[in-house]
């Protein structure tokens, strides 16, 4: 269907850095003219918004669920790296996140997973080869090479992980990195591989170093990694260089917000406006080749309407010259879709998460909110008959894998600090990157209770207390919902406060649990294999003893 409209206001020229009065003509969905007025209504015309870098899955929404939250706030595409799904469901996982995602009108660009499985230290519940890459690249709904996690893998010349670069370079798509802390000769040689983009960045530092690199640096901001605030005043020195991402976004996060947020805020803090609406709008356009229109004759009509250049919140949102948006109501028609699934744990037993009591202090994994990154403590812990308890006056928790992939696999179970929780527990099969079942909690019998409601529903988000059982299912891969997002946003939204009523403080409780996981992110997790140090990459015992 094509539309031929006219749009009068303000129009922001980003690449000329002017505003001015005048109407935008609509014809066959794209941009037929722009014309200077005399005056025009004070409303603003501006490219929509692209999020860099994005893991769907997080938002626990289908990609046609994501698509109705996310036009709300002037969102026309994201960079999406469907990574989480095909670390579960594999080729399979993939292809149903494009083919959601074409229903919608809304623009996904899908890469192509390139750690899959992330580490050899988990198990996934599939693998993509590099033959299973080339058949993507081959296809023409996948953009580029996601996430190179394997940075180790790429300074030691890997002949695997090169094998993946050079197909990207055959193919002609960008690839992606992902190097946190990275710097030096070390970020050098890894750019120098062929990698264009970091979203990993924890200081400025790190972030002018791999600029210097000639890499693009998409600042972060998801529900619980935030990096905004340490990398923000590189807008000053390099905005050329500079994108915005969330990375991962939890469902009530994104009915608050998206990209739009930083924008806000930078301009908030004094950065350039144009500066600013060009790594939001323009430069991963530009940097990923993506059929996005920039508000440019000839262009496709994705564009937005705002209401003024402070809080950014759009009045209307077009994609292809269509209203997708209006006054805070998605226009997007819901999508059908059949559930796809790779769940085979069954329910625990009353004692699968006993820890045995060693001597000397135990390993304990500290939580630092919003941040993806963990500190290693070492402590003497609450033992009772040769058993490690959790302990509420010290918060030093229980924390357990569980193999979602395998009938009646061990548990692995050790300590953490920082979640909070002085009753009950949490549990959650989304837990990046293979999303085995992790649960913390204050007593292994609220821990249990957590995690097989997880497994009787084969997936999903839990929190038990004293008085309640919570479940948000999550029948997609155990990662997303096919409900309404409003909806699960909702239901996101009682479990949260559940999980603080509870007694964590943390900013996003379920989100940070689904990191303890996160094994290619430093400096301690657990896997369904055991506890791991992420600086040596290598597996450690909870209290010293080798493994």
């Amino acid at each position: 269907m094509t539309t031929a409209f006219n749009v009068r206001g303000q129009f922001v020229d980003i690449q000329k850095k002017d505003i001015y009065p005048a109407e935008i003509q609509v014809s066959k969905n794209k941009i037929k003219a722009i014309k200077r007025l005399p005056q025009a209504p004070e409303q603003y015309l501006l490219p929509g918004f692209t999020d860099a870098h994005v893991h769907i899955e997080s938002s626990l929404l289908v990609p046609s669920e994501f698509a109705r939250l996310a036009v709300l706030h002037g969102t026309v595409a994201t960079v999406s790296d469907p990574h989480e799904i095909a670390n579960v469901c594999g080729m399979e996982g993939i292809k149903f996140m494009v083919n959601n995602g074409k229903d919608t009108g809304f623009k996904f660009f899908f890469g192509a997973p390139s750690c899959v499985p992330a580490t050899p230290f988990e198990t996934a519940g599939a693998s993509i080869s590099p033959d299973d890459i080339e058949q993507l690249f081959q296809e023409t709904d996948i953009h580029y090479l996601a996430e190179m996690m394997n940075w180790p893998g790429v300074l030691a010349g890997d002949a695997l992980v090169q094998e993946k670069i050079d197909l990207a370079k055959k193919y002609g798509k960008p690839v992606d990195g992902h190097a946190p802390g990275l710097k030096g000769e070390n970020a050098a040689k890894y750019a120098a591989a062929g990698i264009t983009t970091d979203h990993e960045c924890f200081t400025i530092e790190e972030g002018r170093d791999k600029i210097s690199c000639g890499m693009k640096i998409a600042i972060r901001e998801g529900s619980a990694a935030r990096n905004f605030d340490a990398l923000i005043d590189l807008m000053d020195e390099s905005p050329e260089h500079l994108m915005f991402c969330s990375d991962d976004k939890h469902p009530d996060s994104l009915l608050n917000g998206h990209i739009n947020q930083l924008v806000a805020r930078a301009v908030a803090l004094g950065k350039d406006l144009f500066d600013v609406l060009r790594a939001a709008c323009i430069t991963p356009v530009a940097h990923y080749g993506l059929d996005v229109g920039l508000l440019q004759e000839g262009d496709p009509a994705d564009f937005i309407v705002l209401k003024n250049l402070v809080d950014f919140i759009p009045k209307q949102t077009y994609i292809n010259g269509h209203l997708v948006a209006d006054k805070g109501i998605p226009l997007i028609p819901k999508v059908s879709c059949n559930p796809i699934n790779h769940f085979n744990a069954q329910p625990l037993s009353k004692d699968a998460f006993l820890l045995q009591h060693e001597t000397g202090p135990a390993k304990i994994i500290q939580v630092l909110d919003r941040q993806l990154i963990t500190k290693t403590l070492e402590a003497e812990v609450l033992a009772k008959e040769g058993q490690v308890k959790a302990d509420t006056s010290e918060d030093i928790l229980k924390i357990a894998v569980v193999n979602r992939y395998a009938a009646n696999s061990k548990p692995q179970v050790a300590l953490v600090k920082g979640f909070g929780l002085r009753d009950g527990a949490i549990a959650s099969s989304v837990a990046h990157d293979s999303h085995n079942i992790i649960v913390v909690g204050c007593t292994d019998e609220a821990m249990i209770k957590a995690a097989n409601l997880i497994i009787s529903h084969q997936g999903g988000l839990s929190a038990v207390t004293a008085q309640k059982d919570l479940i948000l299912p999550l029948p997609v891969a155990g990662l997303m919902s096919h409900k309404d997002a409003f909806e699960v946003a909702e239901q996101y939204t009682q479990l949260d406060k559940t999980a603080k009523n509870m007694g964590s403080n943390l900013q996003s409780p379920f989100m940070t649990l689904s990191f303890m996981a996160l094994l290619v992110i430093p400096q301690i997790k657990i896997s369904d294999q055991g506890l791991f140090d992420g600086d040596v990459f290598q597996f450690v015992s909870v209290f010293d003893k080798k493994q």
